[in-house]
C-alpha cells in the first residue's frame, strides 16, 4: 500500500512525540525493585533476644520472625512454653509486618471482617520491623499473661539489633 507523504506529516510528528514521551517515562520507571531483607541470623539473633527479655522477667514464650511478606524466617519456643505460643506468635508476627503496625494498636479493628480473619491476631504482642523507615519483617511473641509483656519483650529483641539494622543501610 503507498501513502501520500504530504497527507500524514503532522500525524506522524505527533506520533514520534507520543513514542518518545512514553520511553522517556518508561526509562524513569525500573523494571526491577530492590528489596531489603534480614539476613536469617539477623532474624535468629531477635529471636533470641525476645526470648531473654522474657526469660529476666521469669516468663517462657513463643517468638517468630517473619520477612516483609509475613513468610517465617526463624522461630523459637523456650523450654516450657506452651505449644500454642508458636501458631499465635507467627500470627502476631505476621499481622504487624502485613499491616506495617503494632498489633496492639490493630485491637481495635479485631472485632471486624478482617481482624476476624483465622490468619490474623490483632492483640498486643506483635511488632512491624522497619529500618530506615522501610519495612522488612515483623516479630510475634505470645505467652506472656499479658499482651502488653509479650510486646515488651518483642520490642527488647528489636532493640538488641536495631543499630546495627540502621548502620547497615
Amino acid at each position: 500500500m503507498k501513502t501520500n507523504k504530504r497527507l500524514f506529516p503532522g500525524l506522524a510528528l505527533a506520533l514520534a512525540g507520543a513514542l518518545s514521551a512514553g520511553g522517556a517515562s518508561a526509562a524513569e520507571e525500573p523494571m526491577m525493585v530492590s528489596v531489603q531483607r534480614l539476613s536469617l541470623e539477623t532474624a535468629q539473633r531477635i529471636a533470641q533476644a525476645t526470648v531473654d527479655a522474657c526469660r529476666e522477667r521469669g516468663i517462657q514464650i513463643g517468638v517468630t520472625v517473619v520477612d516483609r511478606d509475613g513468610v517465617v524466617q526463624t522461630q523459637s519456643r523456650d523450654t516450657i512454653a506452651a505449644p500454642i505460643t508458636i501458631p499465635i506468635s507467627a500470627k502476631k508476627a505476621y499481622t504487624a509486618a502485613n499491616f506495617n503496625a503494632a498489633t496492639s494498636d490493630l485491637e481495635p479493628r479485631a472485632d471486624s471482617a478482617v481482624g476476624r480473619q483465622d490468619f490474623l491476631v490483632m492483640s498486643a504482642g506483635g511488632l512491624p520491623i522497619q529500618v530506615g523507615g522501610a519495612l522488612v519483617g515483623g516479630v510475634g511473641v505470645s505467652g506472656a499473661p499479658a499482651g502488653e509483656t509479650d510486646e515488651a519483650c518483642a520490642q527488647a529483641g528489636l532493640d538488641a539489633v536495631q543499630d546495627d539494622l540502621e548502620m547497615a543501610m
